[in-house]
């Protein structure tokens, strides 16, 4: 294989940084999902730790690198869940964080974001409009900018999922990953082809949001104008060079899938396997139910990455609780 950016030494090195709660997640097989998606399906899921996705397992090695340096400010831009994660690895460590967001994302991931500590500006326009403000602080204070799925740690970080499902001894054959900026495709897909590399690795966006899909279809950066999905996580418009790059070293495929199967993977998810996930974790499921054949007879794993959802808008989406009657 040519080489990504990433290294594999560095990547089993950060398992001896990152805080053991994010490590060695939960990789199961769920039978009960298997009569609706006609093949073998197993969950890794990356929702049972503090901020309820995977994205500590890279600001951890962020935030242990800016300590032992002795700095003290680090901004980021997020959707969320990245923002979450560096305001709690930052917290235990000391740093000043910032996170920028926009004011239109999830409410739930912005109320956390506050609690953990960390100062947060939200800006008016959309995920891209965030990452120029962050790039802009960053400059004039001087402080360090976390660019999720650029910088490194954050593609090594979630490439430590990729060494669990390995030492996991897999009789899988395929992976399921939700795409958005591309570090945990990148960093995942970089293990199992180095390590396992008869293992399919297929990307899953939504279609409202399609520019890195689009971009590894054709080899090049390909950029749009809007997104339109729920699935906030993964709704980027400009992809980075350097992650296509590596992206394209390491995905078999990539897909898109329709809102309304996102929608049907998280009642699926919640209905058959008891899980609350937003919309980006559903992503896999979706593209099993929008080609049965293709994964039939398959044993596939889906990367369940993050459970941080406005519950009004998810009860909208996926039904209304039962209502209990005495």
């Amino acid at each position: 294989m040519q080489q990504t950016r990433l290294d594999t030494a560095r990547i089993r090195a950060a398992r001896r940084v990152i805080d053991p709660t994010f490590l060695d997640t939960p990789l199961y097989r769920c039978e009960a999902l298997e009569p609706g998606l006609g093949c073998t399906v197993s969950i890794k899921l990356e929702t049972a730790n503090p901020v309820r996705s995977f994205k500590a397992r890279g600001t951890e090695i962020v935030a242990s690198r800016l300590a032992d340096r002795g700095s003290r400010a680090v901004v980021c831009a997020s959707a969320g869940n990245l923002g979450q994660a560096l305001a709690w690895s930052g917290r235990g460590r000391g740093l000043d964080v910032t996170v920028v967001a926009s004011r239109f994302a999830t409410v739930a991931k912005l109320d956390r974001i506050r609690a953990l500590g960390a100062g947060l500006e939200l800006v008016d326009g959309d995920h891209e409009m965030a990452r120029e403000r962050a790039a802009a602080i960053a400059r004039y204070d001087g402080v360090r900018l976390l660019e999720d799925s650029l910088d490194i740690e954050t593609c090594e970080g979630a490439a430590t999922i990729g060494l669990e499902l390995v030492d996991a001894v897999p009789s899988f054959d395929t992976v399921l990953i939700a795409l958005g900026g591309g570090a945990l495709a990148t960093g995942v897909g970089h293990v199992l082809k180095t390590l396992a590399p008869d293992v399919e690795v297929i990307c899953v966006q939504p279609l409202g949001a399609p520019a890195m899909t689009h971009s590894w279809h054709r080899r090049r950066v390909v950029t749009t104008g809007s997104t339109d999905t729920i699935a906030d996580g993964v709704a980027g418009r400009f992809p980075i060079p350097a992650v296509l790059d590596d992206l394209l070293l390491v995905a078999d495929d990539a897909v898109l899938v329709q809102e309304a199967s996102i929608i049907a993977g998280m009642r699926m998810l919640l209905h058959h396997a008891g899980l609350v996930v937003e919309p980006s974790s559903a992503l896999g499921i979706a593209a099993i139910l929008e080609d049965r054949e293709r994964f039939a007879g398959r044993h596939v794993v889906t990367i369940v990455c993050g459970s941080n959802v406005d519950m009004d808008a998810y009860h909208h989406w996926v039904g209304a609780p039962p209502t209990h009657r005495s």
